[in-house]
């Protein structure tokens, strides 16, 4: 992974499981945030594929949270402790909706991990992402609202078109 894209996966994780918690204790919410953290991780390397990409991204900033915390309703302002909230802006909005997908639809998931593995041997490999390909019944239950197609819409559909483009699945160019 490249080291540019780790507040970036950091803080989009800890936002998807802030917007959509587990229940269920401690090893449900360690298992959640691993599943976010696989399915960020792979929506980055999509979206930011050269270290040119990442450093640009670097250099302009990934956007914040504030347009996701809006559009779920989450808690976003900024409470006294400015510092508290100071990783929201390091949220990539691109990078959570693509996730989004990818932990809702298995159909996008395996072909997303499969392209990384396209791009170059220095990418992850297929079973650094098995609880975001294959999840267990206590991953499921552990990331019930993580995985919740309806829930995760609002910011599935934000991008869903930009993925599909990326993974060549988009709409078919008619002659």
């Amino acid at each position: 992974m490249q080291a540019d894209l780790s507040p970036v996966i950091a803080a989009t994780a800890q936002w998807l499981t802030c917007a959509y918690p587990a229940s269920g204790g401690a090893l449900a919410s360690a298992l959640c945030e691993v599943q976010a953290r696989q399915a960020v991780t792979v929506a980055a390397l999509l979206r930011y594929p050269t270290p040119m990409d990442a450093a640009l991204m670097g250099m302009a900033g990934p956007g914040g949270s504030a347009r996701l915390d809006w559009i779920t309703g989450s808690d976003g302002s900024p409470a006294a402790d400015a510092d508290g909230h100071a990783w929201r802006t390091w949220v990539d909005e691109v990078v959570a909706s693509w996730a989004a997908c990818l932990l809702t639809d298995p159909e996008l998931a395996a072909p997303a991990v499969a392209a990384l593995a396209e791009d170059g041997p220095t990418q992850a490999t297929p079973p650094e992402f098995r609880r975001l390909l294959a999840p267990d019944e206590r991953d499921r239950r552990a990331a019930a609202l993580l995985r919740h197609p309806d829930l995760l819409a609002p910011v599935a559909e934000l991008h869903r078109a930009q993925l599909l483009d990326r993974l060549g699945r988009g709409p078919a160019l008619v002659a």
